[in-house]
């Protein structure tokens, strides 16, 4: 399985990003995908996990209310979409898959990662 991210960028405070993940090769409904992001010298925090199967949806406390996750399964491609960003959510933002349907929000849980994509909130 290959991970393309794409759709970060630089945006105001205040402003909305929607990042995409389009998963190509082996899939199934058996999987879940998540976003974290990291900034330099941190660990990745997860911030966003959608189930293939049944779309449960989980946030972070920080996503809750300003982030959407979504997934389009025709198209192999898991949305986050960002709005009110603050300037605190700069970060390279990651997506993940795993396995089975369970949304972790530890990352050893996800074997395949994303190249990753930079998001830059200016105040």
């Amino acid at each position: 399985v290959q991970l393309q991210a794409s759709g970060g960028g630089l945006v105001q405070a205040g402003g909305s990003l929607r990042l995409s993940c389009v998963a190509s090769g082996r899939t199934t409904n058996d999987a879940a995908t998540a976003w974290f992001r990291q900034v330099p010298g941190e660990e990745r925090e997860f911030v966003a996990g959608i189930r293939w199967s049944g779309g449960n949806t989980y946030y972070a406390d920080s996503a809750k209310g300003r982030f959407t996750i979504s997934k389009n399964s025709a198209k192999n491609t898991v949305y986050l979409q960002m709005n009110s960003l603050k300037p605190e959510d700069t970060a390279v933002y990651y997506c993940a898959l795993r396995w089975g349907s369970t949304v972790h929000t530890a990352e050893q849980w996800y074997s395949y990662w994303g190249q990753g994509t930079q998001v830059t909130v200016s105040s």
